[in-house]
């Protein structure tokens, strides 16, 4: 009767130890759902597909990261991407500084008009105290950042005549993203901005409704906007547009701290790949630009002056917004860059 007691609990804990083992391995092999806005046409997309190659090469194929890009995972609508995957409805994401402002006021940092003039500035603040700060600001939030990538400076174009003076924009209806900031700064310059996703803006300059439209280099020549009437870009460099590798806070704790360990390394091989890849191509991508018959043109330092005196009161508004001691970290960076 003994011996049948003991066999029956032998028999009991090996079924429960098969069961935890199986539940362990379903949860090493799950599928895990990357969040981006454009797809691998885009340097941005390459960047979440480059992450998820090497996490499954890093990880004997345990771990897959499947990307969605065009925000499908939020119907279209990129400022919700963070509040998704916050909840847990998005695992991870690729994501841009801009389209998490909504819910991180810090990341507003990035787009403050004017405030980075080229690639040491923005490396100044990502990989410095300011960049730190930023990364707090997330996680506190219920996303955990693990590296940063790159979208890279946002021009502008147009349908109608060369931008060089803020007067130029005067009324011009301009495509933005959902972002107050963004609002505030194109209406200093005396645009009319519109907000829509990036999924119909094409439609909307290709048909006139809208004149302009403010995004990379790569974005605009992969999407090839000169046939959507986009006949002039002016160089402007206003801003740059960070990216950022992020885990829901509630799927990172899925994982075991060595696979922690190894999605974190990927993110970043993955974003400096990335970073590294868009800043290379750039006068590649120029070339092409001007080859399809698009009309360039550079501002000199006065003319980039003077988009900076007329934004000046955008700052007065959004510093406290994003806090005062980061804009001066960051703004300390950059000087001694």
């Amino acid at each position: 009767m003994q011996l049948k007691k003991w066999f029956n609990l032998g028999m009991a804990s090996l079924a429960v130890s098969a069961t935890i083992g199986t539940a362990a391995f379903a949860q090493e092999s799950k599928e895990y759902s990357v969040s981006t806005v454009l797809g691998d046409a885009y340097p941005w997309g390459q960047m979440a597909e480059k992450w998820a190659e090497l996490v499954k090469e890093r990880s004997d194929g345990r771990i897959t990261l499947k990307v969605y890009p065009n925000a499908q995972l939020v119907s279209g609508d990129q400022t919700k991407e963070f509040s998704a995957m916050r909840s847990g409805l998005i695992d991870m994401a690729v994501g841009s500084t801009i389209n998490w402002s909504p819910q991180v006021p810090e990341v507003n940092l990035f787009s403050l008009p004017f405030l980075m003039p080229d690639n040491a500035a923005v490396d100044a603040i990502t990989q410095g105290e300011a960049g730190e700060t930023v990364f707090k600001a997330i996680e506190k939030r219920g996303v955990i950042p693990l590296a940063w990538g790159e979208n890279g400076f946002r021009e502008i174009s147009n349908s109608k005549q060369a931008i060089s003076m803020p007067a130029d924009l005067k009324g011009m209806k301009i495509r933005v993203v959902g972002s107050p900031l963004f609002l505030d700064t194109f209406n200093a310059l005396g645009a009319n901005p519109t907000q829509m996703s990036w999924a119909d803006a094409m439609p909307a300059l290709t048909t006139g409704a809208v004149d302009g439209q403010e995004n990379p280099l790569s974005v605009f020549s992969a999407a090839r906007a000169e046939r959507a009437n986009q006949k002039y870009l002016s160089l402007w460099h206003y801003m740059n547009d960070p990216l950022i590798f992020g885990v829901s806070e509630r799927v990172w704790k899925i994982f075991n701290e060595e696979d922690q360990v190894m999605l974190k390394q990927a993110a970043y091989d993955a974003g400096q790949w990335g970073i590294e890849k868009s800043r290379s191509e750039l006068e590649e991508t120029l070339a092409q630009i001007r080859e399809r018959g698009v009309e360039v043109n550079e501002l000199t330092p006065e003319q980039h002056q003077a988009f900076v005196d007329a934004t000046k009161g955008v700052y007065d508004k959004w510093i406290p917004r994003i806090g005062k001691e980061l804009v001066e970290t960051a703004q300390k960076a950059i000087a001694e860059r």
